[in-house]
């Protein structure tokens, strides 16, 4: 993204302050994941894969993110 402002001949139309902040939230949250997705990929260029004994299995991961995804939404009738 680039950080220069805007042309001056297109009004940007300003935000209200909550939604800012949930922008800055979201953004900062999005860059901590990349960091940590880049920090895993360093260790790998630095140290190799894992062994196999020392990984999960996908279908574990799959269904652990399901069930935290059923435990954040209610039930619907």
């Amino acid at each position: 993204m680039s950080e220069q402002p805007a042309p001056a001949d297109h009004a940007r139309q300003q935000l209200e302050p909550a939604a800012a902040d949930g922008l800055r939230a979201y953004a900062a949250k999005t860059r901590a994941s990349a960091d940590q997705f880049a920090a895993v990929l360093e260790d790998i260029a630095a140290n190799g894969l894992p062994s196999v004994e020392d990984c999960t299995p996908w279908e574990e991961l799959r269904e652990a993110h399901l069930a935290r995804l059923a435990r954040q939404r209610p039930a619907v009738a």
